[in-house]
């Protein structure tokens, strides 16, 4: 057996083994948050929270970056992969989810599509300031992984969103837009800045894995 990989198991299987730090990874396990709003999700004071984000960080389990929108802000994030056996231990009532962008022309797109293959609960997606149309290297993709967005169509959140929806904001800028609106955020970058196919396809497999996340964790109101 691989002595570096049993190592780098054990140092997950010892960053797990604090209850903070574990609180941490099932947020993060739903969505991605800044620091300051993990803290006060968790009651975790500040360098409490640094310190257990530092030994997460180490073994390979959470990573940061920066805003595309507030540039002064960090989000953190658990790296695709890391934690492939375990799944969300929150089950999370709701009638429909929506997932939002800004544009509502790629990525909000792409993971409406993907939330149709994973869930039978309901789902639609919408953006803060909708393009004309659905960007053509989304469809394109999209049909690279069997799925259709040939007929799809951008909406604005105002005609989309009712009050019982999951709402996911899949982009920095609409997450810091929605200040009112209570949400899950998945911080994914925006394949459209660069417009490769390259940076199309990571924003799908990034979006791919938080959905075979989150869709467990997703189930219609009891009657």
């Amino acid at each position: 057996m691989d002595a570096d990989s049993l190592e780098a198991r054990a140092r997950v299987h010892a960053a797990l083994g604090d209850p903070g730090r574990l609180a941490i990874v099932d947020r993060l396990l739903l969505g991605d948050a800044s620091p300051g709003d993990l803290g006060r999700e968790l009651g975790l004071p500040t360098n409490l929270l640094a310190h257990h984000v530092k030994l997460l960080q180490e073994a390979g389990i959470v990573e940061r970056h920066r805003s595309e929108g507030d540039r002064r802000r960090t989000y953190l994030h658990l790296i695709p992969g890391s934690l492939a056996s375990l799944t969300p231990l929150l089950a999370v009532p709701a009638p429909r989810i929506v997932f939002v962008c800004t544009h509502n022309s790629a990525r909000s797109q792409l993971a409406a599509a993907l939330w149709r293959r994973a869930s039978t609960v309901p789902v639609t997606s919408a953006g803060t300031h909708p393009a004309p149309h659905v960007h053509t290297r989304a469809i394109s993709i999209a049909r690279r992984h069997g799925l259709d967005l040939g007929k799809a169509a951008t909406r604005h959140i105002d005609q989309t969103l009712r009050p019982d929806d999951l709402v996911v904001t899949v982009c920095d800028t609409a997450h810091e837009e929605l200040t009112e609106v209570e949400r899950l955020h998945w911080s994914v970058p925006d394949p459209v800045r660069t417009g490769t196919d390259d940076d199309f396809e990571r924003a799908y497999a990034d979006l791919a894995a938080r959905v075979h996340r989150l869709a467990p964790a997703v189930h219609p109101p009891q009657e």
